[in-house]
């Protein structure tokens, strides 16, 4: 995993350092401050992703300051 990635805070989607805003829920407010990585392939099957609410697959960051 790339350090200079960022997460969106308000979904915890990791994005591309290159992005402006989260292109999955549109938020301006993105950060190179995140720790944890997961990857959710099947979120309706995922106990993670239940956790998180999360309802689509992708890669995510599990803790955003």
């Amino acid at each position: 995993m790339a350090s200079n990635r960022l997460s969106c805070r308000e979904c915890h989607h990791i994005v591309e350092p290159e992005q402006n805003a989260c292109p999955y829920c549109g938020s301006s407010s993105l950060t190179e401050d995140w720790a944890g990585y997961v990857v959710i392939t099947h979120p309706a099957k995922s106990e993670i992703a239940e956790k998180m609410e999360v309802t689509e697959g992708g890669e995510y960051a599990l803790k955003v300051r």
